[in-house]
C-alpha cells in the first residue's frame, strides 16, 4: 500500500480520500444533524440560529488569523502534512466530543463545535496546497473538480450510514451517537495522505537571528506587500471575499432553512442534504471540466447565475418538495463555486509559495465567513422580534425574517461576480516544486 500511494496515481488517490473523509464532517456537523440539533435541540427558536451563525464566525476569525503565518511556515519548513495532520486530528477528536452536549448545554457545544470547526478549516489551507504537489498546472481544474466530486459521494456515504439509525432509533442519544460515526469516519479516510504521501518540497534554514514565530510574520508581512507584483491573485481575492459569504450562508444553514420554513425533521434533512451532496458532486465535476476546457471565470459566471436563481426561486417557494429541487439547484452550484475558486488559487500562486498563497486564501474565506454568517443570524434573530412585536406569531415572524435575510446572498454574489469581470486568470506561473511528479 506505500508503495502504491508513492506512485503519482497514488498520490492522486490519497488526495482524493481526504476529501472522501473530511466531507462527511460537512455534511453530518456542518449540513444535515449538528446544525439543526443545535438550533432546536441545545438553544431553540431563532436565537438558536443566531448563535450558531456566532460560533461559525468566531470559528473563522481564528482560522483567519493563524492560517496565513501557519501557512507560511509550512512552505519554509515543508511541514504540509505535519500541520494537516494536527488540524486534522483536532478537527475530528471535537467532533466526537459533540456526543456530548445535550438540551441547554450552549456553551458546550459552541464551543466544542468552535474548535472542530477550526481544525476543519485549518486543514484545509494545506489539503488544497497540496493540490500542486500531485497535478500538473494544466490538469488543477480536472484534479481539483474529481477531488470535490469525490469528497461529496464521501459525504454521502456517511449520511447513509447515520441515516438508518436516526429514522429507526429517534432518540437524541442516537442523533449524538451519529457525531462519533461521523469523527471515525472521517479520521479513517484522512489517515492515507498523512501517512504515505511524502511531501516534495525541501525545507529551508532559519537564517542567524530567526526565530520560527518572527519568520511567518516576517514572510506574511512581505507577501502583502508583494501583493501589487500578483495583481489577478489580488483581484481574484476581493471577488471571493464577497461571493464566498454567499456560499457560507447557504452551506451553514441549509438543514435551519429546511426546518424554519417547511418544518423539515431530522430524517428530512440529512435526505435533504443528500440531494445536495450529489447536486454539489455533478456541479464540482460539470463546472471543472468547464473550467478546463474553457476558463475558470466562465465557470464561476455559470456557477454563480445558477446559484442566484435558485435563491429567487426560494423567494417564492412554500411547497416542501420544490425546496428539495432548490437545494440540489443550489448545491450544484456550490459545488462549481468551491472547486473552481481552488483552480483559480493554484493558477495565480507564484511557484514554490503554494500554502503561503493558499493561507491566504483561507484568510480571504474565513474572513468573508465571518461576516456573512454573523449578519444573516443577526438579520433572522433582529427582525423575527421586530415581527413578533408588532403581533406577529412567532413561527410566523421567523419564516418571514429568513425569506427577507436570504436577498444578503444574492447580494454577496452578484459583487463578487462584478470584480472577477476583471480578473484576468491566465499568466505566466511555473509549475510548483514536485507539480510533475
Amino acid at each position: 500500500m506505500r508503495k502504491f500511494f508513492k506512485t503519482p496515481k497514488g498520490r492522486r488517490v490519497a488526495w482524493y480520500l481526504y476529501d472522501f473523509g473530511n466531507s462527511a464532517y460537512a455534511a453530518v456537523v456542518l449540513l444535515a444533524v449538528y446544525s439543526a440539533y443545535f438550533k432546536q435541540g441545545v438553544v431553540g427558536g431563532a436565537e438558536g440560529t443566531k448563535l450558531w451563525g456566532f460560533s461559525v464566525a468566531a470559528a473563522m476569525v481564528v482560522v483567519a488569523l493563524i492560517s496565513p503565518v501557519l501557512g507560511t511556515l509550512a512552505d519554509h519548513f515543508a511541514v504540509k502534512k505535519r500541520m494537516l495532520a494536527i488540524f486534522t486530528f483536532l478537527s475530528a477528536g471535537f467532533t466526537g466530543c459533540l456526543f456530548f452536549v445535550e438540551k441547554g448545554d450552549v456553551f458546550t457545544g459552541m464551543a466544542f463545535f468552535i474548535l472542530a470547526e477550526i481544525g476543519y478549516r485549518a486543514a484545509q489551507v494545506y489539503y488544497d496546497a497540496f493540490l500542486t504537489e500531485i497535478a500538473d498546472r494544466r490538469d488543477y481544474g480536472r484534479t481539483s473538480g474529481n477531488g470535490w466530486a469525490i469528497g461529496s459521494i464521501g459525504g454521502n456515504i456517511c449520511l447513509m450510514i447515520v441515516l438508518p439509525l436516526v429514522v429507526i432509533f429517534d432518540s437524541n442519544f442516537v442523533l449524538r451517537l451519529t457525531l462519533v460515526i461521523t469523527a471515525a469516519y472521517y479520521l479513517l479516510f484522512t489517515l492515507p495522505l498523512i501517512l504515505f504521501v511524502e511531501e516534495r518540497a525541501e525545507p529551508t534554514a532559519l537564517k542567524p537571528g530567526e526565530s520560527v514565530w518572527t519568520l511567518g510574520f516576517k514572510r506574511l508581512w512581505r507577501t502583502l506587500k508583494e501583493l501589487g507584483n500578483h495583481r489577478e491573485y489580488f483581484k481574484f481575492m476581493a471577488s471571493f471575499i464577497l461571493y464566498n459569504d454567499g456560499v457560507m450562508i447557504a452551506l451553514n444553514f441549509a438543514a435551519i432553512i429546511g426546518a424554519v420554513l417547511y418544518g423539515f425533521g431530522q430524517e428530512q434533512l440529512i435526505i435533504l442534504i443528500l440531494l445536495v451532496g450529489v447536486a454539489n458532486m455533478l456541479g464540482a465535476w460539470a463546472f471543472g471540466e468547464m473550467s478546463q476546457r474553457l476558463s475558470g471565470r466562465v465557470a464561476l459566471f455559470a456557477s454563480m447565475v445558477c446559484m442566484m436563481l435558485a435563491v429567487l426561486w426560494l423567494q417564492t417557494n412554500f411547497t416542501g418538495w420544490i425546496f428539495f429541487v432548490i437545494a440540489g439547484m443550489a448545491g450544484f452550484a456550490m459545488g462549481g463555486l468551491q472547486s473552481v475558486s481552488r483552480t483559480m488559487v493554484a493558477k495565480l500562486a507564484p511557484a514554490g509559495k503554494s500554502a503561503e498563497f493558499f493561507g491566504l486564501f483561507a484568510v480571504a474565506g474565513r474572513s468573508s465567513s465571518v461576516v456573512g454568517p454573523a449578519l444573516f443570524g443577526w438579520l433572522i434573530a433582529d427582525s423575527t422580534a421586530k415581527y413578533i412585536a408588532d403581533g406577529m406569531e412567532a413561527a410566523e415572524a421567523e419564516q418571514v425574517a429568513t425569506r427577507l435575510a436570504l436577498f444578503v446572498v444574492i447580494g454577496f454574489v452578484a459583487a463578487g461576480g462584478l470584480i472577477l469581470y476583471f480578473v484576468r486568470e491566465e499568466q505566466p506561473v511555473s509549475d510548483a516544486v514536485g507539480a510533475k511528479a
